[in-house]
């Protein structure tokens, strides 16, 4: 393993929090935890502190439950993630995880749909998915977290599904705020 060559590669993406392996509810909140501190200790407002911090937890949440959900064993329920900041100064929160293909491509259509939507109609739609009630039984949350993450991004979040030779697929997204 070349750690000089992944350094360089961090430092030249501006990658400030990078994660690979397994994630459980522990290591969720020690990673948070670090991310929380790094932004403090930056400086960063507290409400983009806050904005990131929330997208992170969103993120790994969801992977966290879905591979739950599917059964999946400890490199199946891996995850990847990364907090790097852009040139603008953005921070632009990143995460992946291995899914059913016909489940990533609904979520990223999701993510398209959203990314269609200006400031006013995301509001919108967060109020109308709040009054929605909740599937009795069902298996996933009531959709807030994905529209509230669109909400705090500066930018349309971005999606993509890379499709794996065992049939499932690799999905990615990342919220820039």
């Amino acid at each position: 393993m070349d750690l000089l060559s992944m350094r360089e590669n961090y430092l030249s993406q501006r990658i400030m929090l990078c994660f690979n392996g397994p994630i459980s509810r522990s290591l969720i909140e020690e990673i948070g935890n670090a991310l929380r501190n790094y932004l403090n200790s930056q400086q960063v407002t507290p409400s983009a502190s806050m904005d990131v911090f929330a997208a992170y937890i969103e993120m790994t949440q969801n992977i966290r439950h879905y591979a739950r959900l599917q059964g999946y064993d400890e490199e199946g329920a891996s995850a990847t993630v990364a907090v790097a900041r852009n040139e603008q100064g953005h921070y632009m929160v990143s995460a992946g995880n291995l899914v059913e293909m016909e489940d990533g491509k609904k979520l990223v259509e999701t993510i398209e749909t959203l990314a269609g939507l200006d400031k006013q109609e995301l509001k919108k739609a967060y109020k109308q998915q709040l009054r929605q009630p909740r599937e009795e039984g069902s298996n996933s949350g009531a959709g807030l977290g994905l529209l509230d993450i669109a909400r705090k991004s500066s930018q349309p979040m971005q999606a993509s599904l890379k499709a794996l030779p065992d049939g499932r697929g690799f999905f990615s997204l990342t919220a820039t705020i």
